[in-house]
């Protein structure tokens, strides 16, 4: 029997992208997506709006996950949930407290609230959650002899001496190692702690409710229908869209801070085998998704400048921070790999030259001084 699929948030980046594989697999596929102008520019404002790439098999409602019967209608004979909805940004979310804990953690207990009402009648096959590397605040080290290290964020007089790696309580710098499921979580912005909410939520309703859960942590996602426009998309896109308009994008710290930059067809190559997998090999999981290699932000800056071949264009590094950054993060991807069979298969200049070609087709306005300008005057840079 073909089974019915929602995603929540899946007109979105890695929503769509995921749409578009549910129903080439013959699911059902219904999208539940408030169609956010900051993400989807202010056509989304019109009435009847609906993206172009959304693929047209896909049923679209439109309307807050948070609201408790917009998100029952949505959940009408559906067996399985995708949870993507959430907004997006770390530094955003340490000046609107309030919009993103509503469209976070709330929407997500209602949700989960409205998944629980149905579940006697209409039990779900399984939930699927989006969560994020930010949980972790600060990646893992290893110390020199040895030892593993779980360190609190830098303190503020060590970066405003512009010490920006990782010390050791030693004194000496920690190396950056691969963050693993196990590592403490140890938030450092209002996004992050809502991402913890999603996942911590959803686990435990799961487990108490025998709904079988999968708990995907993303690290940091690039590659076509990443909102340009939106200052508080990923690195990726906003280096993209400064160097599109051959504006120098700014660097906080010394641009040596690393990420794992993963492919979004990566990313929903993981949520289908966390769909498909045994529940004994699934259910209740966390599961980082990433590629287990770090790429520091000067050389995705130099990557996606040669992809989009804008010689000149140099970055700003005013030597700075911003509040909630962390040093390190990448992931460590052997849980994944073994219990599901995961492999990433996008390796980042193919990743980044495919980006770079969907840019060129962009109308993209470029708002990170605005964001920047922003932050500065919450506070928030340093």
């Amino acid at each position: 029997m073909t089974k019915s699929v929602l995603v929540t948030g899946g007109a979105g980046f890695v929503g769509s992208h995921l749409v578009d594989e549910l129903v080439s697999r013959d699911y059902r596929v219904r999208v539940l997506d408030r169609l956010e102008v900051q993400v989807h520019g202010p056509g989304a404002a019109e009435p009847g709006f609906r993206p172009e790439y959304l693929h047209p098999d896909a049923e679209l409602q439109v309307g807050d996950t948070g609201d408790p019967a917009t998100i029952a209608r949505a959940l009408e004979g559906v067996d399985v949930v995708f949870h993507q909805a959430a907004a997006v940004g770390v530094g955003q979310s340490m000046y609107e407290i309030d919009r993103y804990v509503a469209r976070n953690t709330h929407a997500t207990a209602v949700l989960l609230q409205a998944i629980v009402d149905r579940q006697a009648r209409h039990p779900l096959d399984r939930l699927l959650v989006a969560s994020s590397m930010s949980i972790y605040g600060e990646g893992e080290y290893r110390l020199a002899d040895g030892t593993r290290f779980a360190p609190s964020p830098r303190p503020d007089a060590q970066l405003d001496a512009r010490t920006w790696e990782m010390l050791g309580p030693d004194g000496g710098v920690a190396e950056p190692v691969p963050t693993t499921e196990d590592k403490a979580l140890r938030p450092t912005s209002v996004y992050a702690l809502t991402k913890r909410d999603q996942e911590e939520y959803c686990l435990l309703v799961g487990a108490t409710y025998g709904i079988p859960t999968v708990a995907l942590r993303y690290f940091n996602i690039y590659g076509p229908r990443q909102a340009l426009s939106n200052p508080y998309t990923g690195v990726a896109a906003i280096f993209g869209s400064c160097l599109l308009s051959e504006a120098a994008p700014t660097i906080y710290e010394d641009g040596l801070q690393t990420r794992d930059f993963i492919h979004v067809r990566d990313i929903v190559t993981a949520n289908l085998l966390g769909l498909e997998a045994d529940p004994g090999a699934a259910a209740g999981q966390v599961f980082n998704v990433g590629t287990g290699r770090p790429t520091n932000l000067l050389q995705l800056h130099a990557g996606l400048q040669k992809a989009l071949d804008v010689p000149g264009v140099e970055p700003q590094i005013p030597g700075r921070f911003r509040a909630g950054d962390i040093r390190h993060c990448y992931a460590d991807i052997a849980k994944i790999s073994a219990a599901l069979g995961f492999e990433p298969t996008v390796d980042l200049e193919t990743g980044l030259s495919e980006l770079a070609g969907w840019m060129r087709t962009q109308e993209a306005e470029n708002l990170t001084n605005r964001a920047a300008a922003e932050l500065e005057r919450k506070g928030l840079v340093h």
